[in-house]
């Protein structure tokens, strides 16, 4: 019910700040022009960013009035942070929309963004392989930045179709929280569940849920890159966070080893479609001589309007492929292994057969074409011979008489 709460607030103050920045930049014309890798045909603005931040300031200082979340913020140095983290970046990403800064300044300073929350908030410190605990502070820090500028990049890569980001953010976000709360409940941790993981997620949800009514399709006003490395660098937070929380030695036994990766494994199975556009884009980027981060019109979101989709259609895709992946994580947790399995190919499927229908459609009607043609020349070449046959029936009957 805490969480709720907390996820109402920040939904509450992310959809209000919303509408008073999207007020303020349509006035003052704050609105980057149209650029030919764009779907959208109309200046929008994309300072979304800014609105989600005020969301996410505010659900912090709301929850840390909660009696009941009084350990996470027992260590203020981590909170603070992790919100001058969150401002940083956001600030960065509006600059960068704004005035189209050069790659390697935006990724430096991702680096010292995620430098400082390793340093002073949260750090891999353990990983689910037997429990074993990194060998030193500057391997933890390393880590922690690769994988926070990894998951800031992947997220902000696919901010492209309307919608597309906090969707699939509040799906993998909602099942990540409830990972943490089976851990609590089912593996005796409480203190997995009032955690700063458990805040971080809940946050991200209502900030994402709050901006989503003027990010839909046709969406008024965009996230941009602030907005997005945000949510980027508070999910890879939560994930981090979390590690720290989890017991690995009560997880004993066969049946728990999947628990433990958990952890590790769902952050990345949720940003899989996002991680896998993004090593695509970096491989393809350079094969061609470019710039890694040189924005192009060959993401997989653009390729599911190439083959057909609607605008809508292919977020919807994406919500399908991140629920099932995501979900499907969670089943192991609940059901035997062999039955999560068969329930995630399922769900593979289904999302297949919905991601190629553009394309079957197009196969099938061109097949029905092609056939009708062939009876239509059939025809054709029937009635030819029918007319050649029948002067000469006739000449064989005057003959005949």
């Amino acid at each position: 019910m805490i969480f709720l709460v907390i996820t109402a607030v920040a939904a509450l103050i992310t959809f209000l700040a919303s509408r008073i920045v999207l007020r303020l930049a349509l006035r003052y014309g704050i609105h980057p022009p149209v650029r030919d890798r764009d779907v959208h045909s109309r200046p929008t603005p994309r300072l979304g960013g800014v609105a989600m931040c005020l969301g996410l300031l505010g659900a912090f200082g709301v929850a840390a009035l909660i009696p009941e979340l009084a350990g996470v913020f027992a260590e203020p140095t981590r909170i603070w942070t992790l919100l001058a983290g969150a401002i940083a970046i956001c600030a960065v990403g509006v600059l960068d929309d704004l005035y189209d800064l050069d790659w390697m300044l935006k990724l430096g300073a991702q680096i010292l963004v995620a430098a400082g929350v390793a340093i002073f908030g949260v750090q891999i410190v353990t990983l689910p392989i037997g429990g074993l605990t990194v060998p030193s502070s500057t391997m933890a820090i390393s880590l922690t930045v690769l994988l926070i500028v990894l998951v800031m990049n992947a997220v902000n890569f696919i901010d492209g179709l309307d919608g597309l980001v906090a969707g699939t953010t509040i799906i993998g976000s909602t099942a990540f929280f409830g990972y943490i709360f089976m851990i609590s409940a089912n593996l005796g941790q409480p203190n997995a569940y009032f955690s700063l993981a458990s805040l971080i997620t809940s946050i991200i949800v209502g900030v994402c849920i709050g901006f989503l009514p003027v990010n839909w399709h046709p969406a008024r006003m965009f996230m941009g890159d602030g907005g997005a490395l945000m949510l980027g660098l508070m999910t890879a937070a939560s994930a981090i966070a979390v590690t720290g929380q989890i017991d690995l030695a009560t997880m004993g036994g066969r049946s728990q080893i999947l628990p433990a990766f958990i952890p590790i494994l769902l952050p990345l199975a949720i940003l899989l479609l996002p991680l896998t556009d993004f090593v695509l884009a970096v491989v393809r980027r350079l094969i061609n001589g470019s710039s890694p981060f040189a924005a192009d019109r060959k993401h997989l979101h653009h390729r599911l309007l190439d083959m057909g989709h609607s605008h809508l259609g292919a977020v919807l895709i994406f919500y399908a492929w991140t629920a099932v992946v995501s979900i499907g994580c969670l089943i192991f947790l609940i059901q035997p292994w062999w039955a999560a399995i068969g329930i995630m190919v399922a769900g593979f499927l289904v999302c297949a057969l919905l991601t190629a229908a553009p394309v079957s459609r197009r196969v099938w009607q061109t097949s029905l074409r092609v056939m009708r043609e062939r009876r239509a020349r059939r025809r054709g070449l029937e009635q030819t011979i029918d007319t050649q046959r029948e002067p000469q029936h006739n000449d064989v009957q005057g003959e005949r008489l």
